[in-house]
């Protein structure tokens, strides 16, 4: 099954089948363009976990800066006001299992290392998903949260949560929102819930499953999509 045969745009619609081919997107702040595209696989979709692997070597879009400038090269002052594109590429590296529940503010990343050693837990808070027929759309808010094996944690991104406000990419009530989310996320670490006690670190993909493509038409509406 396709993420183009799948319809999840009304309650009630069948869930995806673990093997599903989907795409995990966000969209630009302020703005509804998508700007990030990743094609995962599904592993589980149910009332209370959607969970995917992004494989190594998964062909993805990222945003760049109009001169060809990476995001991340460009200095934090001037990295959200200069115009911005976007660019296809390959996604090099161990692959990514996400964890998002239906409502929350964020989800949840596992990372590993060459040799399934696993390295951390990544709480990216985000806009909740929405779900569409070809998958699930979010905004990313900047702030995130790293959590290690040995439960310790650190904030991330600060810097760039603060720049963000500074340039008018989120207000000021937004910001106090994301902060408030983190600030659960974090007493969710502490009490070490779900999805950090069940065991995820140690999953491993289907070797069965291929590496989704790119569709030509990634940046496609939710709304133009046919059902």
């Amino acid at each position: 099954m396709t993420a183009d045969t799948v319809n999840t745009t009304a309650a009630g619609a069948a869930p995806w089948a673990p093997g599903d081919h989907i795409l995990w997107r966000y969209r630009g702040n302020a703005t509804d363009d998508v700007h990030i595209c990743r094609p995962v696989t599904v592993v589980r979709d149910t009332a209370e976990l959607l969970a995917v692997w992004m494989a190594p070597g998964t062909d993805c879009v990222k945003p760049l800066l109009a001169d060809g400038t990476p995001v991340h090269q460009e200095p934090l002052a001037t990295r959200y006001t200069k115009p911005r594109t976007t660019s296809r590429t390959r996604w090099h590296g161990p692959g990514v299992l996400k964890l998002a529940r239906p409502g929350e503010p964020w989800s949840v990343w596992l990372f590993w290392d060459d040799g399934w050693r696993f390295r951390n837990w990544y709480v990216n808070l985000e806009e909740p998903l929405v779900r569409w027929a070809g998958g699930v759309d979010s905004e990313d808010h900047f702030l995130d949260i790293a959590v290690y094996p040995d439960r310790s944690w650190e904030w991330k991104d600060e810097d760039e949560f603060a720049q963000a406000q500074r340039a008018g990419l989120m207000s000021a009530g937004r910001a106090v929102r994301v902060r408030d989310a983190g600030r659960a996320a974090v007493r969710l670490i502490e009490s070490w819930a779900a999805p950090f006690d069940a065991g995820w670190e140690n999953w491993r993909p289907d070797p069965a499953w291929t590496v989704p493509p790119l569709p030509g038409d990634w940046d496609r509406l939710p709304g133009r999509l046919p059902t």
